[in-house]
């Protein structure tokens, strides 16, 4: 499972954080961004319930797979 990584750093006149490109809203300060960042990060981590997923493998085939609640990834916070 790939690490999600929150970096922290100016925008749009103030600071935020960005997962995979998407920019979290504004914040006055470096402190209070990385705050933001660093409470998503940890409920991220927060398990949840097993559940049932369907997809589609590159065969064509339809494959049926139970995931677990608590296979959650160990984020990242920078800046």
């Amino acid at each position: 499972m790939p690490r999600p990584v929150y970096e922290v750093a100016e925008h749009d006149g103030g600071w935020a954080y960005r997962l995979n490109g998407a920019w979290s809203q504004t914040f006055a300060t470096h402190d209070a961004a990385r705050a933001a960042a660093e409470e998503a990060a940890r409920e991220q981590v927060i398990p949840g319930e097993d559940t049932d997923i369907l997809y589609e493998d590159e065969e064509g085939e339809w494959h049926t797979e139970t995931v677990s609640g608590h296979d959650r990834p160990e984020p990242e916070v920078k800046g």
